[in-house]
């Protein structure tokens, strides 16, 4: 149900502070819909398929790779790396682009950052479309790292999400590459349809994948070590500053990644928020269903300037 693959209008470099150097990366019509694009991970990039939800004759889709993820640089960095950093420069991607207003489209992490830029910068955007949203809470972490999967790493002191952080930034070779296998195959286990038969175990990773995988969770425990810099005051009780733009969150009722009651918490601070239950789905984007609710959200807003009635 995606649109077809095309190639990127541009790709362009977006220096900002803290020594940090963007990659971004345009698709589609130059004189379309202008439409924001942010990846989730913490640190995961951006990637073609990202653009494929988009009638690309009717969308300018922009695509920052955040800083430390994908293309931008330092792979990795975690050295003035923060939710306020990433909002800065959302800030500054708009003033380079001349961009007046956008809709924001985002996932898991990428649906927090969404919400944070609108906060931040209200009168930057239409309209926000999320999926999976992510609320980035201690309850949150905890339902993701459960103990009896993550023993090897448990401390008798300090949160275990300290603990991946330690083996992210200090940790040798060897242990960065066991924590990366074990973080990248729970992920796919906790995306898997429950009662699904066993899959087979996913081979050792080595080479270009285990680097942009180690790259990933080196930003991704960072974040989740400082619980994105989200605990005071917590992500909900931000909401009010929220602007009055039509707001649909999507959430598969089988993601057991950012579970369902997320996006009730998110709906009970904001009543108008729409929130569309998609049967069946986890949390990847690809599930056909979730690819079917997102393709007519975003052509129903190309042509009516709304997200279109909910299943």
């Amino acid at each position: 149900g995606l649109y077809p693959e095309t190639s990127a209008l541009r790709s362009w470099r977006l220096p900002v502070e803290g020594g940090h150097d963007l990659q971004v990366r345009e698709w589609g019509n130059p004189s379309g819909i202008a439409a924001l694009v942010l990846h989730g991970g913490p640190g995961s990039g951006c990637s073609p398929m990202q653009a494929r939800f988009f009638d690309p004759a009717r969308y300018r889709v922009i695509c920052i790779d955040q800083r430390g993820a994908g293309a931008s640089r330092p792979a990795g960095g975690t050295l003035h790396n923060s939710t306020a950093d990433l909002l800065a420069d959302l800030r500054r991607l708009r003033q380079a682009l001349a961009v007046e207003r956008w809709l924001v489209f985002g996932g898991s992490w990428g649906a927090t950052l969404a919400l944070l830029h609108a906060i931040d910068d209200p009168t930057a955007v239409t309209g926000l479309l999320l999926r999976g949203v992510f609320l980035a809470r201690a309850q949150d972490l905890a339902s993701f790292f459960q103990p009896q999967a993550w023993a090897p790493w448990q401390r008798e002191r300090g949160s275990l999400v300290d603990a991946l952080d330690d083996v992210m930034q200090t940790g040798t070779a060897a242990e960065q590459a066991e924590l990366v296998q074990h973080w990248w195959r729970w992920e796919q286990a906790m995306d898997a349809e429950p009662n699904a038969p066993n899959a087979p175990a996913e081979p050792a990773l080595s080479g270009a994948p285990l680097d942009v995988l180690l790259q990933r969770y080196r930003v991704q425990a960072h974040y989740l070590r400082h619980l994105c810099w989200l605990e005071a005051p917590p992500l909900l009780d931000r909401l009010d500053g929220l602007p009055r733009v039509p707001l649909r969150l999507l959430h598969g009722t089988l993601d057991r990644i950012c579970k369902p009651s997320g996006a009730v918490a998110v709906q009970h601070r904001l009543p108008a928020a729409e929130v569309q239950w998609v049967e069946g789905a986890g949390h990847a984007p690809t599930h056909p269903a979730m690819a079917a609710a997102l393709v007519s959200a975003l052509d129903a807003w190309a042509s009516e300037g709304s997200f279109g009635a909910t299943a």
